[in-house]
Formats: C-alpha cells, sequence, structure tokens
C-alpha cells in the first residue's frame, strides 16, 4: 500500500471545507491528519455537519495555530480573505493550496482595490501558481503556492479562455450573465440568506463590482495578449449548489466553429465535457461532481454567439478543483478521489 499524504483543512467548518473534508474523506491517498476551525475549537465535525456522523475518526476541530504541521505535506486554506494570506504566509515550508481569494491576483494594487485593504503578503504574489487546472498543468508539479481560482471564474474562464487564445471571439466585448446557490454566499448568518428571502426568486448583487471580475480579466487579458474589460452580473437563485454562467460573445464564426475550438481544448480533459448537438448546459447534469458542461449556441444576431457553462461551485467550483491540483502536485492521477458521478435527481 503506497503512503499516505497528511493533509491539514484550515477553515473546516465553512461549506468549502466541509466539501473538502466530504472529498478528501475516500480519497485513497489523503490522510485527514488535521482539521481547524477556530470558532468551533475543540468540537466534532459532526457536531457542526450531521452528515459526517458515520466517521467518528475524523479529527476533532482545533485552532489553526495549535497545529503539529511538522508531519503535513500539504495545507488546505478554507479561510476568507486576508486572514488566509496571513496564516498561510507562515507556513511557506510546507505546500499550500489556497481556496480564497488572497492569492488570485498578480497585481498587489488590484487586490487593494476590490478586497478593501492592503495585501497581508505580497512577497508571495509572484511564485503563487493560478490554478485552473486544466491550464495549470505544466506548472502544479513544482508548485509550493497554489490559488484555486473563484467559483464564477472557473466556469467563465472555462467557457471562454480557449476561444479567447484561438481568436475566435472578440475580447471587445464580452457580457456574462451567472446564477450561483446560495451556498456560493458563505454559511455566516445574513438576512438575505434566509429562507423567506431567497426562495421563489432572484436576486442580482454586486451589479458591476462583483470581487471575481478583475481575476477573470487577468485571465483573459492574458490569453488575449492585451487588457481585457467584461461586463458581469451574477445572481443568486434558490438552489443549495450549483452555479450557470451565459457569456455573449461576438464572433466573424458560427457556432459551430467555436463548439469545434472548444472540443479541440478539452478532448483530452476529464472533467470538462461539450454537450452534443444543441443540448443545453444544466446544473442537475453537474451537482456534486467534478464535471463541467459547455455548449456554444447560434444569436439570432449576425455575429454574435452565446457560450453556456455549468458547474457545481462547491466542488469543480472550489473544493474539487482544489483536490484536483493537490493530485498533480503530487504526481497522482488527476482524477483521483473525484470519480464521483453527478447526483441526479
Amino acid at each position: 500500500m503506497q503512503d499516505r499524504l497528511r493533509i491539514a483543512v484550515l477553515g473546516a467548518s465553512g461549506y468549502t471545507g466541509a466539501d473538502l473534508v466530504r472529498l478528501a474523506i475516500t480519497h485513497p491517498r489523503i490522510e485527514i491528519a488535521a482539521l481547524a476551525a477556530n470558532a468551533n475549537a475543540g468540537q466534532a465535525m459532526a457536531d457542526i455537519w450531521p452528515h459526517f456522523a458515520p466517521y467518528p475518526a475524523l479529527p476533532r476541530l482545533i485552532k489553526a495555530d495549535a497545529i503539529d504541521y511538522s508531519g503535513i505535506d500539504a495545507v488546505f486554506g478554507c479561510l476568507p480573505h486576508a486572514a488566509s494570506a496571513e496564516l498561510l504566509g507562515t507556513l511557506m515550508d510546507k505546500r499550500i493550496i489556497d481556496l480564497s481569494a488572497d492569492f488570485r491576483l498578480k497585481d498587489a494594487g488590484t487586490y487593494a482595490d476590490w478586497y478593501g485593504g492592503a495585501h497581508p503578503a505580497p512577497a508571495l504574489l509572484p511564485d503563487a501558481v493560478y490554478g485552473l487546472t486544466e491550464f495549470a498543468k505544466a506548472s502544479l508539479p513544482g508548485a509550493r503556492l497554489v490559488a484555486c481560482p473563484g467559483c464564477y471564474p472557473t466556469a467563465v474562464l472555462l467557457a471562454l479562455l480557449p476561444l479567447v487564445a484561438a481568436k475566435a471571439i472578440s475580447a471587445e466585448k464580452i457580457t456574462v450573465n451567472a446564477l450561483s446557490g446560495v451556498s456560493g454566499a458563505g454559511r455566516s448568518l445574513k438576512q438575505a440568506n434566509l429562507f423567506p428571502e431567497v426562495a421563489e426568486a432572484v436576486h442580482p448583487y454586486s451589479i458591476g463590482a462583483h470581487r471575481h471580475m478583475p481575476e477573470m480579466e487577468q485571465e483573459l487579458s492574458l490569453r488575449a495578449g492585451r487588457a481585457v474589460t467584461i461586463s458581469f452580473t451574477p445572481h443568486l437563485v434558490p438552489m443549495n449548489r450549483g452555479e450557470l454562467v451565459t457569456c455573449i460573445v461576438e464572433t466573424p464564426h458560427g457556432a459551430d466553429y467555436l463548439r469545434d475550438v472548444l472540443a479541440d481544448a478539452y478532448t483530452d480533459e476529464p472533467f470538462v465535457h461539450l454537450l452534443p448537438g444543441a443540448q443545453a448546459p444544466a446544473t442537475r447534469m453537474v451537482r456534486g461532481s467534478n464535471h463541467v458542461v459547455i455548449n456554444a449556441f447560434a444569436d439570432r444576431v449576425p455575429g454574435r454567439a452565446i457560450v453556456i457553462a455549468a458547474i457545481d461551485n462547491l466542488v469543480k467550483g472550489s473544493s474539487g478543483q482544489a483536490i484536483q491540483n493537490f493530485n498533480l502536485m503530487f504526481g497522482l492521477p488527476e482524477t483521483t478521489g473525484l470519480e464521483q458521478a453527478p447526483l441526479f435527481p
């Protein structure tokens, strides 16, 4: 039997941390050595998350500074922005997979503009690998610090990066409308997330100013070779998990050409799937899984097309992609521990 890799999960009491633990439990090469949640230190995971009741062997939650990191192979940071960089910046002798926003942006000034404060560890930004797995594979084996993309950027960039890189669409005018389940807003108590507030309604939020916008623009600009600015509007919808993005693009080519570009880009990718014909992506196709479904459609307006992608925001948009990155960092097949089929209905 191969040795297991010992991991610590910081912020295990949030949605992202809990889903990472859920996936790690059945990963054949992972041993969950430590779970941290400062506000819930001393409790069992099942006290916070009842679905972990069948796993009494999980470590009890402790404070992050109480972890013995000497025997830890990898640290998963599932903490809020700023708090993540402050702590992880002290652990750079470990291999780190960060799920916060702290290391996604390469420019500390841009981070300050969008996150309301100076970056806690700007010296680490140049070496952080942006972990959109399908586009980061060459950099992951030697990476010490991997910044996992946000959920919205994951879906948008997987839909658009191959098209921008191939100059199949114009980088001048890109409009994205996005829908996300309520878990994307976090687990903290907020009036806007109460059941009567979100049920039977759709809520646009952070209109024209969502914090994921500079992240998307950073990566699209790298592929386009020049600055790209997009229009992006997110919406909260009354479901627990799932995310769907609708990207309106201008193109001199037809939708069939865009489909060909996407097919070529993802032919060998185990988790990204171009749907056949005119089948539309839907969140029910990927719920609970690390899979992505994409398709491109002709618009009735000449010179315009619609590219749609769906992911599970907590898996491929967060914890699943983190484990996919972990696998490649440690020389494992990227699908290890992520073979779960989507849950339907």
